[in-house]
Parts: C-alpha cells; structure tokens; sequence
C-alpha cells in the first residue's frame, strides 16, 4: 500500500498545530501590562469673567511608586530585560468632592520623567478639549517609547491643566490609573 501525500500532512498536521501553540504561549509570556495608580489636586481657582480663558495650572510632580517591578518579576522578567514599554490607556476619575465633573477644564497634559527634577520629561498623555459632564475621561496616549521610566521602581508625572473660565470653587482631587503594554525578553 502506498502511503499517499495526503496521510502525512494528516499527520504533520497535529504537530504544526502544537509548535504553533507553543510560540504562542511563549509569545504571550513576553507580552503583559503593568497597572498603576496615583492621585494628585487640582487648587480652587477664582472664575474669571465671561470669555476669558482660565489660567493654566502647572502642578507640582507626583511621584508614583509603580507595580513594574513586581510586574517583571511574576512574568519571568527584569527590567533589563525590557524591549518596550508604551501607555495603553490613562484615565483620571475625580475622587473629591462627590458629584465634581471635568467641566472646569478645558485641556488637560500629563507628562512623564524618570524623577521629581523632570530633566527627561517627555508627553505620556493629554485630551483638548475635555467633554463636558463627565467624572472619568480617558487622555489619548503620546506614543512615546517609555522603556527608561518603567524600569526603576518610581516615575514622576508632570500634569498641566488649562482651565475654563468657570473656574473651581473647592480644591478637587483626582486619580489617574495608568495601564502600559510591555514586551520583554525571559531572565
């Protein structure tokens, strides 16, 4: 009897299909996110006479102690072995008062260095204009390559608000959650 090409490509078949499953996974263990979490205030401001654009609030720098470390290391990684590390998403969600929306700011920026002097500050996210209503927004990532702020245990973001001109009556505070995509190599 003679074996036809068809029977062995039945047979290649299962093991394609098993060294395919295996890239995968090992694709899959070298691509996480690193979740974090910090809050800063935003200062009450006076409302300023119609049409006239608020001021601009640069806020101090808010150190964040980031899960990257930890991230790494439940992944089988090291922060040298990191290939690329960019901002997926970054949302800020007012805290306090209660009920308190975005409507006061117009444009918001937030930037990101390695420590609290910013010497190599560089944009992570922003949103102009800010829609009304909302006590969550999510800012538009920079697309900044960020390997060097991921790899440390801490970063310092730098956040620049232009207000409108209603102003803010009470000191508002608001928490930004921040998710990066991660590639790295196996320790």
């Amino acid at each position: 009897m003679k074996n036809r090409p068809s029977t062995r490509l039945w047979l290649l078949l299962p093991l394609l299909l098993l060294s395919f499953a295996s890239c995968k996974k090992i694709l899959d263990l070298l691509t996480f996110q690193i979740n974090d979490s910090s809050t800063f205030q935003l200062p009450a401001t006076p409302a300023l006479p119609g049409g006239t654009t608020g001021p601009v609030l640069n806020l101090p720098g808010v150190t964040v102690n980031s899960t990257a470390n930890t991230t790494f290391q439940n992944n089988n990684t090291a922060a040298d072995y990191v290939q690329d590390v960019t901002l997926d998403r970054l949302a800020l969600t007012i805290t306090d008062p209660a009920g308190q929306n975005f409507d006061f700011v117009k444009s918001i920026s937030i930037s990101i260095a390695s420590d609290a002097s910013g010497t190599n500050k560089v944009p992570l996210a922003s949103l102009n204009p800010v829609p009304t209503g909302k006590t969550t927004i999510e800012l538009t990532p920079s697309g900044q390559k960020l390997d060097a702020y991921l790899r440390s245990n801490s970063y310092t973001l730098f956040t620049t608000v232009e207000m409108t001109q209603l102003g803010l009556r009470q000191a508002t505070t608001v928490r930004a959650d921040s998710r990066f995509n991660v590639k790295a190599n196996p320790k």
